[in-house]
């Protein structure tokens, strides 16, 4: 059992490290909770909350996996390399055929449903004070993706 909890700290602490480093999965977390946001403000269903989740994390999963596989090429070379060029290309490319994707669900599950109307109507006219977090949240995400609010983790 202890083996099994020490390997989950593990994960955890991969997945902190990258946050703290990588603008692009600091990028998607942010993109992922403003889905969640304005799903939950749509009133998805249960089906449309399973495929959100599953969206999601598979574009971090393929954030992470591709950041991995950069560490390694640098562990390689960080010397010009076609070779390494191509790996990482490839693993970007991965990367965005999961966030097209993923922005194609998006637009099925919110704009052809009208549940993205009915959020943003939620705000705008039922409460409109609403729009105050939601700006300054928007100013705050920027601010975490560009600096991570000085997110740094400790090399070991």
């Amino acid at each position: 059992m202890k083996k099994q909890l020490l390997s989950f700290r593990y994960a955890i602490e991969g997945i902190l490290s990258a946050i703290a480093t990588e603008s692009h999965i600091r990028f998607h977390l942010v993109a992922g909770f403003y889905v969640f946001l304005f799903a939950f403000l749509g009133r998805f269903n249960t089906t449309e909350w399973a495929v959100l989740i599953v969206t999601v994390c598979a574009v971090l999963c393929s954030e992470l996996l591709n950041t991995a596989m950069e560490r390694l090429c640098d562990l390689y070379t960080t010397e010009e390399n076609k070779n390494i060029k191509f790996i990482k290309d490839v693993a970007a490319g991965a990367v965005l055929v999961f966030a097209v994707g993923a922005a194609a669900v998006a637009l099925c599950l919110f704009v052809f449903t009208g549940k993205l109307a009915d959020a943003l109507h939620l705000i705008t006219a039922s409460h409109p004070l609403l729009l105050i977090p939601l700006c300054i949240s928007a100013v705050l995400s920027v601010i975490f993706v560009t600096k991570g609010f000085g997110l740094k983790r400790k090399s070991k």
